[in-house]
């Protein structure tokens, strides 16, 4: 019975290896949009380093993101990775400190052309849409050191720990990070909400016939209400419950629409509010426990969930509306983890701000990439997915004849999927400019 090797030599002899071989479909994804090229005439910054171009530090910042290396320190493997420059393309790879200091630099000369330049990229990517939905949220980016902006505020995890605030707006039909921001952790992020919409809504293209907005607690505000309301803009936000509006639950007529679910709605108009509101109010028996993010209340074995909205849904329709928002709480989780936007990058406000902003351009970079080059089953994948059955593969780059040629390994599962997505890219059109 065999036990394993016994007589096993190791020699450090191999060459021209790698285990990031997948990420030449990443590389000839991003040649198809011109990334590269678009990337050296939108954005122009002073460098006292001449080995780099800026192109290629923000390169340099993508590669690394995509494939699940984490923090800056972690990207040092890459400089002796030979196939993996000679993939992407990357003739060098600077060090971890060039890196932060090419995000210092970054963020206050380069950062607004990038803005620009995404938001360009961004429509060029739409499919014209007679209408879109917006999920607002935000997240906590508890932090450990030092760094400057950092401020003490909710934080239900680390109480008293000072963090940054992310505040995010997805685009609920393409799941496209459509607008971010970074804050201190003490800001709120209802008078942030006005500046981020403001900015959402003139991104739209005039294709745009109806837009939805939903937004979690957080969000509920009457002057927010107004905003949206002067703009004709649908929303579907969660109702802080308040004492007012929870002695009103036990006046209404629930009506059952699926097993123990029961809805009501009614007209109500909260303190400071100019004017009255739809608010759909929905009903479960106490042992089934939904998410608390919807405020739950309880009372007289019943669990209630309120929506404020000018929806003009049933109230069924308007909580299953609602409740596809679930999706931009998972996308925020795999933000933080597997793009590692809750590792902050270093000690200067601003460069982690341009890093945050670099993060977004990552996630929607491969966000359209999964849908324009993947099948079916994977445009809605997570990056860990992506990463595992196409990104981290081992590989060799080898040259018979001349030719160079990267072979990928004979028992590799997932073959079909790579050809089919390699077969997809080769037929993209180049995004006009």
């Amino acid at each position: 019975m065999a036990y394993g090797p016994r007589r096993l030599r190791i020699a450090f002899t191999g060459k021209h290896l790698t285990h990031f071989g997948g990420l030449f479909l990443v590389q000839q994804f991003f040649q198809r949009l011109r990334l590269r090229q678009a990337l050296t005439w939108a954005v122009r910054i002073p460098q006292r380093n001449t080995r780099y171009s800026t192109s290629e530090m923000i390169l340099a910042l993508l590669y690394p993101t995509l494939a699940g290396l984490g923090r800056i320190e972690a990207t040092g493997i890459l400089q002796q990775n030979g196939v993996f420059r000679y993939l992407t393309g990357l003739q060098r790879y600077p060090n971890a400190v060039t890196l932060r200091r090419f995000l210092s630099r970054f963020a206050r000369h380069g950062l607004t052309p990038l803005l620009k330049f995404h938001d360009g990229l961004r429509q060029r990517m739409l499919a014209s849409p007679h209408h879109a939905v917006f999920d607002l949220d935000t997240t906590v980016l508890t932090v450990y050191g030092r760094q400057q902006g950092a401020r003490v505020g909710y934080n239900p995890k680390k109480r008293g720990r000072p963090s940054c605030l992310p505040l995010l707006c997805f685009e609920g039909i393409t799941r496209d990070l459509w607008e971010g921001s970074f804050h201190p952790g003490n800001a709120h992020p209802v008078p942030l909400a006005f500046e981020m919409l403001t900015r959402a809504l003139a991104k739209l293209p005039p294709t745009v016939r109806e837009v939805r907005v939903r937004a979690d607690a957080a969000f509920f505000d009457g002057d927010l209400i107004e905003f949206l309301q002067g703009r004709r803009v649908r929303y579907a936000i969660v109702a802080r419950l308040t004492s007012p509006l929870k002695a009103r639950l036990g006046g209404l007529r629930f009506h059952r629409v699926a097993g123990e679910l029961a809805v009501a709605e009614c007209s109500y108009q909260p303190m400071k509010w100019k004017q009255p509101a739809r608010f759909i109010v929905i009903r479960r028996p106490v042992p089934e426990e939904p998410s608390w993010q919807l405020s739950l209340f309880k009372l007289e074995g019943f669990s209630y969930q309120v929506l404020v909205t000018n929806l003009t849904l049933t109230p069924y329709r308007v909580w299953r509306f609602y409740n596809d928002r679930a999706e931009a709480e998972l996308v925020i989780r795999e933000l933080k983890e597997a793009y590692a936007l809750g590792k902050i990058p270093t000690r200067d406000w601003d460069a982690n701000v341009a890093y945050f902003h670099l993060v977004c351009l990552a996630y929607n970079l491969l966000n359209w990439f999964k849908r324009l080059c993947l099948p079916e089953p994977f445009t809605r994948a997570s990056l860990v997915t992506i990463r595992t059955k196409l990104l981290a593969i081992p590989a060799e780059l080898v040259r018979p004849h001349g030719v160079p040629t990267l072979k990928l390994p004979t028992s590799f599962r997932y073959r079909k999927l790579f050809d089919t997505a390699l077969r997809r890219i080769h037929r993209l059109k180049p995004p006009p400019a």
